[in-house]
């Protein structure tokens, strides 16, 4: 059994035939999808999807990409979303220096509104990061210090310093196709350092397809490929990074297991 821990159902490429996306993710071994938001304006039609689907459970947030045009949204928003009982996380919020889509300064704003919810609500923040290890961090740490919230890095490609400090402030690691790609050596070495207690897999679909799927729309029935890949780098029966990844899952998204 498998959980994609971070998946986009309504983008396209999954959402014109989102019904046999699901059959063939379940057909595959998965057990639970986190249909994840990046805008506002995609938030009802997210939850949607998991009020439908009794295997799919949704996330509000804003993407940093999308920082620039959501300065409404502030903490108090996303917690009043969040009531809903399908919704289990917040985000994916965080900060992509690569693309600069949005300000510097309202992608670091929107994070950290964003953190704040997770640390009312206590449901875990997924955090997006791109060429901004050293912002990241700095706002994770100082936003720990000033009260406990549950979280994790998604679709990790960062360097090994930055998974051990965020492991030390109790993060998870979430860890995608990319692992499976022939140029990720600096991640792969990174994914076998990471405790099997701290681990989630996810496909981030439609993107990022794992080999053996490369120039495919990614599906969450991919994760199985991810988590193979993954076993067998990191030498563990792939029984056990299932059980593994799945347990973390849960008890992590809390909300979701009640």
């Amino acid at each position: 059994m498998f959980v994609d821990s971070h998946c986009h159902l309504n983008y396209k490429g999954l959402v014109e035939d989102q019904q046999g996306v699901l059959e063939r993710a379940r057909s595959a071994g998965v057990t639970q999808m986190l249909n994840i938001s990046t805008r506002a304006s995609e938030w009802d039609a997210v939850i949607g999807v998991a009020e439908r689907e009794r295997d799919v459970m949704a996330s509000v947030g804003i993407h940093p990409h999308e920082a620039d045009v959501h300065p409404d949204v502030e903490t108090a928003t996303l917690v009043e979303k969040a009531r809903h009982p399908r919704v289990i996380g917040i985000g994916e919020s965080g900060l992509d220096y690569y693309y600069d889509h949005s300000d510097r300064a309202r992608q670091r704003d929107s994070f950290r509104n964003h953190v704040a919810a997770a640390r009312e609500t206590q449901l875990p923040l997924i955090v997006h990061t791109r060429d901004a290890e050293d912002d990241t961090w700095a706002i994770l740490g100082e936003e720990m210090g000033k009260g406990a919230y549950p979280a994790l890095i998604h679709c990790f490609t960062a360097s090994r310093d930055f998974a051990d400090k965020v492991l030390a402030l109790g993060l998870y690691i979430s860890i995608s196709g990319i692992v499976t790609f022939r140029n990720a050596k600096a991640l792969q070495e990174a994914a076998k350092a990471v405790p099997l207690d701290r681990l989630l897999i996810e496909t981030d679909s439609p993107f990022l397809a794992p080999v053996p799927h490369r120039g495919k729309p990614c599906e969450p029935a991919f994760v199985a490929d991810t988590a193979r890949f993954l076993a067998e780098l990191r030498g563990e029966p792939l029984e056990t990074l299932a059980e593994a990844t799945t347990a973390n899952f849960y008890r992590l998204f809390s909300k979701a297991e009640a």
